[in-house]
């Protein structure tokens, strides 16, 4: 009788995916790669990125504060006294006063009955929405949501459906057939209130209206809306003046609030539940002191600085107005965030290239943060951005955009 030879057996390594992905060395060798290049600045309004002087349209500055003195200091001053990190989760050791007064702090902003304060932005939607929906539950998002909202959909064990970006008719539809198929568990509709590719606003009043038909609940991550959209600068539930009508709002300090960490606001009982299920704040180190004091200090600002919102949104409607006069798709942009599609990964590639190797840095965005084919340059504008920058901008794009063929 013959034997099977054992060890002749193949099996599958693992990490042959890794030797197989080329991508990203094949671009660098084309010497268009955009992606990890070190800032040698302070991350304002021009940087100096690889030695190389550029005015920056890339990031999520808005409200500019990421170097006001007074934000600076305050961080500074919570390092001299607390030091530089908690050393445990917020469910143990890890719990200041700070934070306690910062959550107070945001409960009253949002015009909620209370606030958690996480890590990081992305911990708070993983966090917050793999506790709350659970195996009976439907989940039903924007196509266009942010990656961390689909990471939490995963998390979870509801059963997530989505809907065309800001398809209204077609959200009516899925809630239909998602109610007439579950009959045991509750249904949750996430989106962003302003999504981060397109720069439009969630069609937020029809939400409502669909949640209250289907008896669903609302959740709105306004990550890249909270501190300059709305009357006060809460966020887009305030901007459509319906507060009061959405259950969960979650968002970010890593923009506006210049600094790191994130937030959920809501009723306190559903506060309750998600301060004691959600392993992203139970199992993770906290928020630092100097985060947590430069939000404190922000929100002051915001508060007594309301000239900061009007300047962020005189540049914003400024650069739609101009970009799309000079012929630029802008999709459905409404906010600060502009983008400009492009279409082909590689075309987007060498546009960024030529743009940064003129003094502008831009991202650029390629599938799956958007669909294939639709790969762009994403720009975004600040409260702190000069006429002078942005006549500079506008005239890079136009001559590089024709040289480009992408404008005529």
């Amino acid at each position: 009788m013959k034997t099977e030879d054992k060890s002749a057996v193949e099996y599958i390594d693992l990490l042959a995916k890794c030797e197989r992905f080329t991508a990203s060395r094949d671009i660098k060798a084309l010497g268009i790669y955009p992606y990890f290049h070190p800032v040698h600045s302070a991350p304002g309004d021009e940087v100096d990125i690889d030695g190389h002087k550029c005015i920056m349209i890339g990031s999520n500055n808005y409200l500019g504060l990421v170097n006001d003195p007074r934000v600076v200091e305050a961080s500074a001053d919570a390092v001299r006294k607390f030091g530089s990190g908690c050393t445990g989760s917020r469910l143990l050791n890890g719990t200041l006063d700070l934070h306690v007064e910062l959550e107070d702090r945001l409960a009253k902003f949002m015009g909620k009955e209370r606030a958690l304060v996480f890590s990081t932005g992305f911990q708070t939607n993983l966090g917050t929405i793999s506790c709350l929906a659970g195996k009976n539950d439907s989940i039903v998002i924007d196509r266009q949501d942010h990656a961390c909202i689909v990471d939490g959909c995963r998390l979870s064990y509801g059963k997530t459906f989505k809907y065309g970006h800001n398809d209204m008719d077609e959200l009516d539809r899925v809630l239909a057939r998602v109610r007439s198929i579950n009959t045991r568990g509750g249904i949750l509709i996430i989106v962003d209130g302003v999504f981060s590719m397109e720069g439009d606003f969630a069609r937020l009043p029809k939400i409502v209206e669909l949640a209250k038909k289907y008896g669903a609940r609302t959740m709105v991550d306004d990550a890249h809306a909270v501190g300059y959209v709305g009357a006060t600068g809460a966020g887009t539930s305030e901007h459509f003046g319906l507060s009061d009508k959405v259950d969960i709002i979650t968002g970010t300090f890593s923009k506006s609030f210049a600094a790191l960490g994130g937030f959920v606001a809501g009723d306190d009982h559903v506060m309750e539940f998600v301060q004691h299920h959600a392993r992203s704040l139970i199992f993770s180190a906290s928020m630092t002191p100097s985060s947590a004091a430069a939000v404190l200090k922000v929100l002051d600002i915001v508060a007594s600085e309301p000239e900061r919102r009007e300047r962020l949104w005189k540049n914003a409607n400024r650069m739609l107005r101009e970009l799309k006069t000079l012929g630029f798709d802008t999709v459905s942009s409404e906010t600060p965030i502009i983008p400009i599609v492009i279409g082909e990964d590689m075309e987007t590639f060498e546009f960024w290239k030529a743009l940064f190797d003129n003094g502008l840095f831009t991202n650029p965005v390629v599938s799956p943060a958007v669909p294939p084919g639709q790969s762009l340059i994403r720009t975004s504008y600040t409260a702190t951005h000069t006429d002078d920058q942005l006549d500079r901008v506008l005239e890079v794009l136009a001559r590089i955009g024709r040289e480009k063929g992408i404008i005529s």
